[in-house]
């Protein structure tokens, strides 16, 4: 049986219920598979998981979507269920932020400046504070992020480990269409043309990946990337295509590396990523 609630105190209550180890999921709804995957994974390692549904407006610019985000709380409910969430959260703006936008907010630092904060100023004050929010009100045990959101993950990781939060954050995979798209609500608003060019983001990272496996280096692997996404991707408007290593620092050389990319298709952004693993140098003599 999963428990509705919206305030702070049927929140307290709840979670004073719940023996064990607990698990969050941090969503803003429109759920799908791939929160499912969240959810499933919360499950086998949490004895109760609680799931949080808030459109947190603090990490929407002046032009972007936050009236058009879409709101499907009845639809949410019924897979928190099918996934065995024990308790859903679902705040009011007035609820989150009782005297309105919070004065105080949690700096990200400069890696909250590059990539998303780069092209979205603000975005990650937004995000870190919502979440040590609701880290706060849900107490829990585990946290868990999806790697689509990889910077969003690192990020949130960091501010755990800097602040001493006593939570473990677990990252979980990307899910993706059959085709390679990765899920995320945003597809929605995708035209079927649109929806092909898309592809043009996974399309890139799995050439990228491919040149990392045939052991190309770091600059030959990200310019394979970049070919894949001008050919597929011809009316999509390209963000950023950056080779990182696993902590979003510049220029990896050998070992693990991410992918990162994120591009306009239409007026929908989409934004993706993947791990790779470089090749170390040839040494010369």
């Amino acid at each position: 049986m999963t428990e509705l609630v919206h305030s702070r105190a049927e929140l307290a209550k709840a979670r004073d219920g719940l023996k064990g180890t607990v698990g969050v999921v941090m969503t803003m709804g429109a759920l799908h598979s791939g929160h499912e995957t969240l959810l499933r994974a919360a499950r086998e390692r949490a004895d109760h998981v609680l799931v949080t549904i808030f459109v947190n407006p603090l990490q929407f610019g002046p032009n972007e979507d936050f009236d058009r985000y879409p709101r499907t709380l009845d639809a949410d409910l019924e897979i928190c269920r099918r996934a065995g969430a024990d308790v859903v959260f679902a705040p009011a703006v007035s609820d989150m932020y009782p005297d309105g936008q919070p004065v105080v907010r949690v700096n990200p630092g400069q890696l909250g400046e590059d990539l998303e904060g780069q092209s979205r100023p603000g975005f990650f004050h937004g995000v870190l504070t919502v979440v040590m929010k609701l880290l706060q009100l849900t107490r829990p045990d585990l946290a868990f992020f999806g790697e689509k959101d990889y910077q969003q993950l690192t990020l949130v990781r960091r501010m755990a480990r800097d602040l001493d939060v006593p939570v473990e954050v677990v990252g979980v995979p990307t899910v993706r269409e059959p085709d390679g798209l990765a899920l995320s609500s945003r597809n929605r608003y995708l035209s079927p043309e649109q929806r092909q060019t898309a592809l043009s983001l996974s399309a890139a990272l799995r050439a990228g990946a491919t040149a990392a496996e045939q052991g190309r280096d770091a600059g030959e692997v990200l310019a394979a990337a970049h070919r894949t996404f001008a050919a597929v991707g011809a009316d999509a408007r390209l963000d950023y295509l950056v080779l990182t290593d696993p902590d979003l620092e510049p220029g990896p050389v050998a070992g693990p590396a991410r992918l990162l990319v994120a591009a306009w298709v239409g007026d929908t952004r989409l934004i993706d990523n993947l791990a790779i693993r470089l090749a170390p140098p040839f040494l010369t003599t």
